[in-house]
């Protein structure tokens, strides 16, 4: 199905001109008939034709940069999208996205010898002074001088404007084929081979699955999908705040996790984003930093190595209504893969460690005040997404949650939205099922 017109237009409008100048380079492969009028006009065809998905709309605002289209646009992730593209395909050939890296690393005065270097090759005085890099690019490919397996010419002439630190990305390129690369904050690239090694999940059972829910409405259905996977599960409900932190604590000292292969904890609780407050009206609440922090290398050595993985859903609490409460804030930063204009997520607060996912939802409490309450729609479509394609790496179920997610905020008021924000330091690629 095509893009629709309007979040094309959303998106060519705020971008300039040197952002729609790449973006178009990034497109060739997929667009060599094309002759575009501008921007948005190639971003129509591709999708009218089928070459153009929400994923490779993001993947090219990813390419560009544009993190801020990535969020407040398309509502989506980008740990969740750099995921995604380490284990499929994209858009982008990483020939493009090479030439693009070079491109931004080259001054101006690069520039004038490059394309002085050149006129041997395109003929004097047909490489206009003006060119960027790109540009220069676009017309060695014509000339059949360059492809994204015909460097050599590149590669001798950045040797003679003294850029080895450029030549040797290609040479890192050709050896490293095929590659992703993942857009830092600073701007750089760095290349990450596509993880092909996945995380032991052998063990019978496969862990200790922990759900804490404080609000009644989704510990069946997480018990059933989590036990189908082969989790030991135990469930407990309606816990105070001091009884959430006494079981945390006992689950984290068991010994049932050296003979294990994964954990899992789920907390549904009303609450702040960054603590619970279990079934307590008036408590500062336990931390969720605490919660982490039990499972740490440091404080449950068994489970070094291991995939810990936490859901959280939050329901937000405000003393002061909906009208006033900061956490209702429409402005400011947020690191949400699906935004809700109801409430904002916490900042980012991942502890380093290796082998960690936190995805946590938030929601306004007044969903649980709404007759025929149903459980969370975060909740329920991980729980449905586990049992129909349980052989599917858990980060690119996350995506496709995003997108359920994105669908229900998409069709309902602002205090009936959900926010997610993913965090991961996951080295491996990881598949909740031995079979």
């Amino acid at each position: 199905m095509a893009l629709p017109a309007e979040l094309i237009h959303r998106v060519e409008e705020a971008l300039d001109e040197e952002e729609k100048e790449v973006l178009a380079f990034l497109c060739r492969d997929v667009a060599e008939d094309l002759v575009p009028h501008d921007a948005r006009d190639l971003l129509a065809t591709l999708s009218e034709r089928g070459q153009l998905s929400s994923l490779g709309l993001a993947e090219l605002l990813y390419r560009v940069r544009r993190f801020d289209l990535l969020k407040r646009v398309l509502r989506m992730d980008r740990a969740a999208l750099e995921a995604h593209l380490c284990r499929h395909p994209g858009l982008v050939s990483d020939y493009r996205v090479l030439m693009m890296e070079i491109g931004e690393d080259l001054d101006k005065s690069d520039m004038s010898a490059l394309t002085f270097l050149m006129r041997d090759y395109t003929g004097r005085g047909k490489t206009a002074k003006d060119k960027s890099f790109l540009d220069l690019v676009i017309e060695l490919e014509k000339l059949n001088l360059v492809a994204s397996d015909q460097l050599d010419l590149l590669e001798k002439c950045l040797k003679n404007i003294h850029r080895l630190d450029l030549k040797k990305k290609i040479e890192m390129y050709k050896q490293s084929e095929p590659m992703k690369m993942s857009v830092q904050e600073s701007g750089a690239f760095s290349p990450q081979r596509t993880p092909l090694e996945r995380y032991r999940m052998q063990s019978r059972p496969l862990g200790t699955c922990l759900i804490i829910d404080c609000v009644g409405n989704a510990a069946e259905v997480l018990r059933d999908a989590f036990s189908s996977l082969g989790f030991e599960v135990q469930c407990f409900l309606y816990l105070a705040v001091s009884d959430v932190a006494q079981v945390l604590r006992q689950v984290a000292s068991s010994p049932q996790h050296r003979e294990q292969d994964s954990f899992v904890c789920v907390l549904v609780s009303r609450g702040d984003p960054c603590s619970v407050f279990g079934v307590d009206r008036a408590h500062s609440g336990l931390p969720l930093e605490q919660v982490r922090a039990l499972f740490t290398g440091d404080a449950c050595p068994p489970l070094v190595g291991k995939p810990k993985l936490f859901f959280i859903q939050s329901y937000v609490v405000s003393e002061a209504g909906p009208g006033t409460s900061s956490l209702l804030e429409e402005d400011g930063p947020a690191v949400t893969s699906v935004e809700s204009r109801g409430v904002r997520p916490p900042p980012p607060t991942l502890h380093q460690e290796a082998d960690v996912l936190w995805s946590q939802c938030v929601a306004h409490a007044c969903l649980l005040e709404q007759p025929g309450t149903v459980p969370s729609v975060y909740l329920q479509g991980l729980s449905q997404q586990l049992l129909q394609d349980r052989k599917c790496p858990l980060l690119d179920l996350l995506v496709r949650l995003n997108h359920t997610v994105y669908d229900w905020n998409s069709k309902v008021p602002s205090q009936q939205r959900y926010s997610l924000s993913l965090q991961h330091t996951l080295r491996k690629t990881l598949v909740l099922s031995s079979a």
